[in-house]
């Protein structure tokens, strides 16, 4: 892969990886557009550390109460704000976890055709509209309850269809659930951290055992392209949230699902 590719790609992901616009869609068309191959195994988990990275470093001020809000739930049995909102981090991800292995071969064969992705950027577009619109935006992260867990995390699990949007189709139930912008982004955000170890982990364990070659300066500099382009965007997007509501990307995914529905029928 040329640095140029890898540069592309690596701040692509960066900036789709949390924006509700899907980033697994974006990093399947782009290439097939630009007809670039396939970056393989070893640059996916490249780009999972970058966003990984990211989030944690974004998150950095807030990790450490958080592990300890958790851990003084597990030794004393009592639930903190924060120990509450690990829990439920945790429990949100079992859902996509469960689904991600019933379907793999699945999401990984038939769903990742272009008219699927371009079908599911405008679907849940029209969703994501209403609860930005109509939502309460009345509680932040830690106001969060087991029935709004079970519903976030069965909504995350319909994010590995490519084009629905882990982020955007998260966001979108939190919104509805009555939790305001910034916290639906939030919540959002930490909902992320497990789901790219699990996925990081997994295509690790895939290139491990497929012994391919590994071009280290090409993946080192994708990662840090990634991790650089998704912390920006994710300090921009909850700064935008402040201020303003989903609308702009409401209209991206209409626009670009339809150009590619044009593109590809």
């Amino acid at each position: 892969m040329e640095y140029v590719q890898a540069i592309f790609l690596a701040i692509v992901q960066g900036i789709t990886e949390f924006l509700p616009i899907s980033s697994a869609a974006h990093l399947i068309l782009v290439p097939r557009v630009l007809g670039w191959q396939d970056q393989g195994l070893a640059f996916d988990v490249a780009l999972h550390i970058g966003t990984l990275t990211a989030v944690l470093w974004y998150f950095r001020a807030d990790l450490p109460p958080l592990w300890r809000g958790w851990w003084h739930s597990v030794v004393h049995r009592e639930l903190t704000p924060d120990g509450r909102l690990v829990w439920a981090v945790l429990f949100g991800t079992i859902p996509v976890g469960i689904a991600g292995l019933l379907f793999a071969d699945v999401i990984e064969t038939s769903l990742r055709s272009p008219v699927v992705i371009a079908t599911a950027t405008i679907v849940f577009a029209v969703p994501l509209w209403l609860a930005d619109r109509y939502g309460r935006r009345q509680r932040n992260e830690h106001g969060i309850g087991w029935f709004d867990v079970l519903i976030v995390g069965v909504a995350q699990a319909l994010a590995l269809i490519p084009g629905v949007s882990r982020s955007g189709v998260t966001m979108t139930a939190a919104l509805a659930l009555g939790l305001d912008r910034v916290a639906s982004a939030r919540f959002s955000f930490l909902l992320s951290i497990p789901v790219i170890v699990l996925a990081g982990g997994l295509e690790t364990l895939k290139l491990v055992r497929a012994a391919v070659p590994v071009d280290w300066f090409t993946l080192i500099l994708a990662t840090l392209c990634a991790a650089l382009s998704a912390y920006l965007c994710i300090r921009l997007f909850i700064g935008w949230l402040t201020r303003h509501g989903m609308a702009p990307f409401v209209a991206y995914r209409l626009l670009l699902g339809g150009v590619l529905l044009l593109l590809f029928l």
